[in-house]
């Protein structure tokens, strides 16, 4: 998926009011995925993107272990686009996770997912991809 393309599907899906903004989400929570899975995995999926989206993935070389709920957390300190509302920043990265993976190759996210457990929250992260017909 184009660089445009995946940026102008997050502010959309997102109801955001600018590129800009779609991309400022995107960037925090690529970032935020990135400190969470395995550096080879975040190269991996960093790889499928464009360049300006991949590198996100690809800065962070140590990993940490930190719940769901720390995740909303470091995605809505990320954002820069005014609000640090939880509940935003939680379906903001829905939504970024949503458009990967349809950016990505068939399997790709559910390598990402087996990293994220489900009993530390994560599994409303995946809520929107998994959701049948889910907003194009």
């Amino acid at each position: 998926m184009q660089y445009g393309t995946f940026i102008g599907e997050v502010q959309h899906r997102a109801q955001l009011d600018s590129r800009e903004a779609g991309l400022s989400v995107s960037r925090a929570t690529l970032t935020t995925l990135s400190e969470r899975i395995q550096p080879g995995e975040a190269e991996n999926l960093g790889a499928q993107f464009p360049d300006e989206l991949g590198r996100f993935l690809e800065e962070v070389d140590d990993i940490e272990r930190f719940g769901s709920d720390e995740f909303v957390e470091r995605v809505a300190d990320r954002e820069e686009i005014g609000d640090d509302d939880p509940a935003d920043a939680a379906f903001h990265a829905q939504v970024v996770i949503d458009v990967v993976e349809q950016a990505v190759t068939e399997g790709a996210l559910e390598d990402i997912r087996d990293q994220l457990p489900e009993d530390e929250g994560y599994g409303d992260l995946f809520e929107i991809a998994e959701q049948d017909g889910s907003p194009a």
